[in-house]
């Protein structure tokens, strides 16, 4: 079946996609986790599927498997798939959701006969609530028929496919940490830095937040600041610089 979905390591990514693809029409077959608990707690919030208790050729009856294992787990999943799978993964299309690693890693998938590409939404998923990918980026790369499948799923789901080099993946991997791990650190300091100074973190961050939203709504409306600007911030920032 063309629109058929296997998700290998459906944590909040994988629960994630896998809903909003089954709510946009695709077939959801194998859901796989380490243990049947928590596979059929991704089954329920997914609203499809096959529980399955670690890796099994239940997996191979989908002609797209999407692996969104933490980084470090994709090439044992990857050996281990193709290990079970031999002749049958020919024709199959592997997806990884790395942010950081190529297609490279699913190479012993590509041996046997599979296409495989990666597909990284480039949003945050908390693990309780389904996030809205309506005008999202996802950021796609691999071989030729993984990359238009990968499109086809990017677009199901409302999001604008944006294609890179798969050597460009740190890079790429390194500007979504400094737009949202390391923002949310120099939050976490700066709440840090008002309530050394009396203030309670309630107060604080009721604060910041106001500020904060100002200056995403600005950068959304005005894009980078002018020159002008960056100049006249710069001067702020020197004034206030330890001699």
């Amino acid at each position: 079946m063309e629109n058929s979905l296997a998700i290998v390591g459906a944590g909040r990514v994988g629960s994630a996609l896998g809903r909003r693809l089954s709510e946009a029409g695709w077939k959801i077959g194998a859901v796989v986790t380490r243990s049947e608990a928590s596979a059929r707690r991704a089954v329920r919030f997914i609203g499809a599927g096959k529980a399955c208790a670690g890796m099994t050729t239940r997996i191979l009856a989908s002609r797209v498997i999407l692996i969104a294992t933490p980084d470090d787990e994709i090439a044992l999943v990857s050996q281990d798939l193709a290990r079970i799978g031999e002749a049958q993964l020919a024709g199959s299309v592997v997806l990884h959701t790395s942010g950081a690693m190529d297609s490279e890693v699913l190479e012993a998938l590509r041996k046997r006969g599979a296409k495989v590409g990666s597909l990284h939404p480039l949003q945050s998923f908390s693990g309780v609530a389904v996030p809205s990918l309506e005008g999202r980026i996802f950021t796609i790369e691999g071989e030729t028929q993984a990359v238009r499948v990968a499109r086809r799923i990017a677009r199901a789901l409302g999001g604008s496919p944006v294609r890179i080099a798969g050597s460009k993946k740190l890079l790429y991997h390194a500007a979504a940490a400094m737009a949202a791990v390391m923002f949310l650190r120099w939050k976490k300091a700066a709440t840090q830095l008002l309530v050394s100074l009396g203030m309670k973190r309630s107060e604080a961050v009721r604060g910041l937040l106001p500020l904060t939203r100002q200056v995403l709504e600005n950068f959304e409306r005005l894009g980078l600041a002018r020159h002008g600007r960056a100049r006249s911030l710069a001067g702020i920032t020197k004034s206030y610089a330890p001699i």
